[in-house]
């Protein structure tokens, strides 16, 4: 499930990642394509025991608290992003089940083929084994004014953003 249509439809509608296991040291991956996504106009809601802000944003302990947090705003998360190990998914799975997001994105080298049925099956879109990051650079034209190969052939520069 991991087309470029299915990818640029999940990046264009899921404009809220609640980004699990983000660190709040800039050196870390998750701070890396966090910073990056909210630079691009998408909101961050930060999941972390360990943290009480990150990027700006208050930090949440599980991504239930954090649901609970925005719905009380009116505003719900769209997209629960993965930055923990595949042993770690299936709890996060079913809590974006229970919360109502439309995606679950599992980041490069985290996969669950369980976790991912039980996620399909509540009519959740699913991502593994990707960077939201890098899927976004690469098909929004961030990956290919460096000259890297991204796969995608066109004779028109990618769909901006509206941001």
């Amino acid at each position: 499930m991991s087309s470029i249509a299915d990818l640029r439809r999940i990046l264009g509608t899921c404009r809220t990642l609640a980004v699990v296991g983000l660190s709040p040291q800039w050196h870390r991956p998750s701070y890396f394509a966090a910073k990056y996504m909210q630079a691009h106009g998408y909101r961050i809601v930060p999941v972390n025991p360990g943290a009480t802000e990150i990027l700006g944003e208050p930090c949440f302990p599980s991504v239930t608290a954090a649901a609970r947090a925005l719905a009380a705003r009116g505003e719900r998360i769209d997209l629960v992003d993965c930055f923990r190990r595949s042993e770690d998914i299936p709890p996060i799975a079913d809590e974006a089940t229970a919360i109502g997001a439309r995606c679950l994105w599992l980041q490069l080298g985290v996969v669950h083929a369980d976790a991912a049925a039980r996620a399909r099956a509540a009519g959740l879109d699913v991502v593994q084994d990707r960077c939201v990051k890098i899927e976004h650079a690469r098909l929004y034209g961030g990956l290919n004014w460096a000259g890297v190969d991204t796969q995608v052939i066109s004779a028109k520069r990618p769909q901006q953003l509206p941001y």
